[in-house]
């Protein structure tokens, strides 16, 4: 049976902070092992059988990075398709984009799996097996979840109660006392957020059960831009119509509503990583129960979770979180790890740059990393992808200098094109037009030191831009 796996790359990750920005959210964040949550969740997809296809459904914003991450995994290139959100909507909207984009290349009968792109999940073996019942469920006509067997009375969680494969009904995060009756119940499931159906089963019931959601799709997908090419498709949904869509979960608009859900039991090593807590549980303790990952010298702790991008010491402490990056550190107890989202909402509040931006941030054509600000100035190092550009743009309030330390940089400055080799300096006065180009096979790096009485990512006029972004889309 050919299978067309829908990631879902929604959701901020408040909780996972500072790891996770608003331009960094959780999918993007990387395991111990080196692959990101976002990697996991496409091979998690490409290896089952009969995967023809994997859609990602995510923010516009973030679509050259997630092609980034495919393209890094990808090894047996399995198409894959995106539809680009300008802003979030939920999941209701999500999903029905994505089934009317299958039932448009694909057809009514193309039987689709939906997964969070940021969920893990530990067993393979299992997890194919699951999808195959769901799969011969859904071609019946069945909206099939997957209900996963509690280990416990867990408070974060929606619970699903079956009947053989026949939902009773979704009960939202119930107290302690009721979560302990459902796992003793041996009836109720962890909802996992995952589905499988056919095209036409979902858009069917979405037009009987939220009408309005799908008819404000099918709007917006009329006045929005489509790019076929080979091995990818990509619906970049436009924004003064998608606003216009009702804002509420699957689950809610759906699920809940259907006469026609089923749900697979199943035992997968399932995790939806919501909490340092459930990050911390991938690393294996040490003889005090701390687990480590990065650099670390400890004396007299126990029960910590450590990860570190520089070398942290720590003495006497037990039962704490330390989260640290370049730019900003989370200490926290284990037991308050769910509170770590009130840090992240008062730096959105406030309008701090920690809340959003990382001090490394990626862009369609390689990363900038911040290495220091001050009064009139700023300085970055830049890395340009091979065959990467920047786009001709110009700054009203700033001038540039530019200091190539790897590879050879083609440069746009004014009039002039010429290229600057490593060791070699070129300066951009404020107004003049400029773009910096790799236009070799190895990476490029510049030093970027930036003066003048703004230095906003905003002061740029775009004349031309591979990647068809505004000023806006920075």
């Amino acid at each position: 049976m050919s299978l067309f796996a829908t990631i879902l790359c929604g959701g901020a990750g408040s909780r996972l902070w500072p790891v996770s920005r608003e331009l960094h959210p959780k999918p993007f964040i990387r395991l111990a092992d080196g692959e990101s949550l976002l990697q996991k969740a496409f091979l998690r997809a490409a290896r089952l059988p009969g995967a023809k296809e994997v859609l990602a459904v995510t923010n516009r914003e973030f679509v050259f990075q997630t092609q980034d991450e495919f393209r890094a995994v990808n090894e047996a290139g399995l198409p894959t398709a995106y539809v680009l959100e300008p802003f979030a909507r939920n999941t209701a909207a999500a999903v029905a984009a994505a089934a009317l984009d299958v039932r448009d290349r694909h057809g009514l009968q193309s039987v689709m799996l939906v997964l969070p792109a940021d969920h893990l999940v530990r067993d393979a073996a299992a997890f194919s097996e699951a999808v195959a019942r769901a799969s011969a469920l859904a071609a019946q006509g069945n909206l099939v979840t997957f209900g996963i067997k509690p280990e416990g009375p867990e408070t974060g969680y929606g619970y699903i109660e079956a009947e053989g494969f026949q939902v009773k009904r979704f009960v939202e995060k119930p107290p302690l006392e009721v979560a302990q009756q459902f796992v003793d119940s041996g009836r109720h499931f962890w909802n996992a957020g995952m589905f499988c159906f056919t095209a036409q089963s979902i858009l069917g019931e979405l037009a009987a059960h939220a009408p309005d959601v799908l008819s404000a799709v099918e709007a917006c997908l009329l006045h929005s831009q489509r790019t076929r090419g080979e091995g990818l498709a990509q619906v970049a949904l436009e924004s003064a119509s998608f606003e216009g869509v009702p804002s509420i979960s699957v689950d809610h608009a759906v699920m809940e509503r259907s006469s026609r859900v089923a749900v697979v039991p199943c035992d997968i090593g399932w995790s939806d990583i919501g909490s340092w807590s459930a990050v911390s549980e991938l690393t294996q303790p040490d003889g005090s129960g701390n687990r480590i990952e990065g650099d670390a010298v400890l004396h007299d702790v126990s029960d910590c979770y450590i990860r570190s991008e520089r070398l942290v010491g720590a003495v006497g402490v037990d039962g704490l979180m330390i989260i640290d990056t370049a730019d900003a550190l989370l200490v926290a107890s284990k037991e308050r790890s769910q509170d770590v989202r009130q840090v992240f909402a008062e730096l959105k509040s406030a309008d701090h740059d920690a809340h959003k931006l990382h001090q490394t941030v990626h862009r369609p054509w390689g990363t900038y990393t911040v290495l220091e600000e001050g009064p009139g100035y700023k300085i970055k190092r830049i890395e340009v992808k091979p065959g990467a550009s920047l786009s001709l743009q110009m700054h009203h309030h700033r001038s540039e200098h530019w200091v190539v330390v790897a590879g050879e940089a083609m440069v746009v400055n004014g009039e002039r094109e010429f290229a600057v080799q490593a060791n070699e300096s070129t300066y951009i006065p404020a107004g003049n037009r400029h773009r910096l180009s790799n236009l070799g096979k190895d990476r490029l790096a510049i030093i970027e030191v930036q003066s003048g009485t703004y230095l906003g990512e905003d002061d740029i006029v775009r004349y031309s831009d591979l990647y068809r972004r505004s000023a806006s889309q920075l």
